[in-house]
This record gives structure tokens, sequence and C-alpha cells, in this order.
């Protein structure tokens, strides 16, 4: 199996228009973790359909385009396919409720040679769609574990970010639910690897893992909340990797470096000693 790197730069996309509730809304917030302090009135606009607001990270679950990877004229080995790193701008604030447009497209394909694999940048960018505003574009790495060597371009590569060599600013422990992983697959990642744990153990896993997209969730939480007042007009971007499984119910410990507007984080489990997302960087407006 191998990747046609014309075919997957001219991917037939289709666009997305999907619709979403204030419902839709609280249940997000409820998946990564917001409402664990009831009396927090912070948390509570993201719980609370008085003054409700969306939490930023949930446009990471609009606008999917379906397992476009899984058909066979991609080349992808899905198999080996795992998700390698995200980044997020905000544009505008994402709205309660409204209908979007999304609209995907690979942006470019990267071959870092035969046994180490392929890149595939993909981009999606989320529109309101009555009024065409652009709100958020979403910028993702896929690691083609088993599709290196097919020829194609060999950059240029997106370089990670560098967190600072000293000790962090701020370290922030935020807990997750056992059951985090049921609540957030019904965002629409119905991935049984996140539910089942008898398949979860046959794809090498002790037990069902967290969605890593609901860590990323997670981490922006604790940056927004330490350097933003949890207020989501000031978060503008958000990138980070993904470096190992989360587990539902595990602790994460999140490191925090501050550099005026510049935040820089990295996340670990301790009980486990392991590092689950890196790179990370946040760009947060101390006044919005």
């Amino acid at each position: 199996m191998a990747i046609k790197l014309d075919t997957l730069l001219s991917w037939p996309f289709k666009d997305v228009v999907q619709s979403y509730t204030a419902r839709d809304s609280i249940l997000y917030a409820l998946s990564v973790g917001l409402g664990a302090d009831p009396i927090d009135h912070d948390q509570l606009r993201f719980v609370y359909e008085n003054g409700l607001e969306a939490f930023p990270t949930m446009a990471l679950v609009l606008g999917y385009p379906g397992p476009w990877a899984a058909d066979p004229q991609s080349g992808i080995d899905v198999s080996k396919l795992v998700f390698g790193e995200q980044q997020v701008t905000w544009h505008s604030s994402l709205p309660p409720a409204t209908t979007i447009r999304a609209r995907e497209r690979i942006v470019n394909v990267i071959d870092k040679g035969e046994g180490r694999g392929a890149l595939v940048y993909v981009q999606r960018q989320i529109f309101d769609h009555s009024t065409e505003q652009l709100l958020v574009t979403l910028d993702g790495t896929l690691f083609c574990r088993g599709n290196g060597g097919f020829g194609g371009p060999d950059g240029p590569i997106r370089e990670p970010w560098q967190v600072p060599e000293r000790d962090p600013d701020c370290v922030v422990e935020m807990p997750t639910l056992p059951q985090a992983a049921l609540l957030y697959r019904l965002n629409a990642d119905y991935n049984p690897l996140h539910a089942d744990p008898k398949f979860a153990l046959a794809a090498g896993f002790p037990r069902p893992i967290l969605h890593g997209l609901c860590t990323f969730a997670i981490a922006a939480q604790a940056a927004l909340k330490t350097y933003g007042g949890l207020r989501a007009d000031r978060l503008r971007s958000l990138r980070a990797r993904f470096t190992a499984p989360v587990y539902p119910g595990e602790v994460l410990s999140v490191e925090l470096w501050r550099d005026d507007n510049s935040i820089s984080f990295r996340v670990w489990v301790r009980e486990r000693n392991t590092k689950v997302l890196d790179g990370g960087h946040a760009i947060i407006i101390q006044k919005a």
C-alpha cells in the first residue's frame, strides 16, 4: 500500500454543514471536565444555559469529514496511523449555538523515508454558515507510520515548539473522570478504543484510553484558567504534540511557562512518569 501524492493533495473533500445547540456546547464542556466545581462561576459559563459560552476547543469536534483515510484510494495504512500534532487558531469566538460550514484540505504530505513513515498535514477551516465569517482554523498532523518511502518530498517539516529549559512557572493538577472517555465520545468520536475493554486490549492497551483531543482540551483549560481567567475570548491559538495516551481517571500535571502573552506547556501523568503532551504553546491575551 503506497501513498499517491497527487491523489491526496487533490482529495475531494465535501464541505460539511453542521448545526449544534446550546445542549451540545454544554455536553462538550462537561466531557472535558468543566463544571467539576459547580459553584465556580468561571466554569458555569460553559455548562449553564444562562449566559452560556462555548469552550473554545469545541471547534475540534465540529465539521468532521468522516474517515477519509480509511478509503483504499488514500494509500494510507490506517492500522499504523496515529495523530501527531494539533494546532488551533481562533479568528473569532465560537457561538454557543449556530450552524457552521467546515472545509477540509490536505496541505502537504512529507516522506520521512522507508521505515520512518510519512506526515500528512491536514487543515480544516470552520465558517459561520450564514455570514461566511471564518471562525477557526484547525491544522493537524497525521503520522502514517507504515507509509514512508513513497517518493514524496522530504520537507518542509513543521518544527515543534520548544518549551523553556527553566523550571515551570506554574504546575496545575487536572484530574480526569473515570468515565471521561465515555462522555467525550458522545461529541461524535465513537471509536471503540475509548469504550470497549476487549477492543482496547486487542489494540495493546490494558483498558480504554482517553481521546487525545480531550487531553488537549484539558490542557487548554489549565492554561486559560491560570493566565486568562478562563475567558474564552482570550485564547487565540493553541498547539501541542501527542506523545502518549492517557487513561480515564488519571491526574494530568500541566507544566506552564509564561512569557507575556506566550504560554508554553507540557503535560505529564506523574503516577506513570509519562509525558502525554509536549511542545505545547498557547497565545492568551491578558485583556480582551
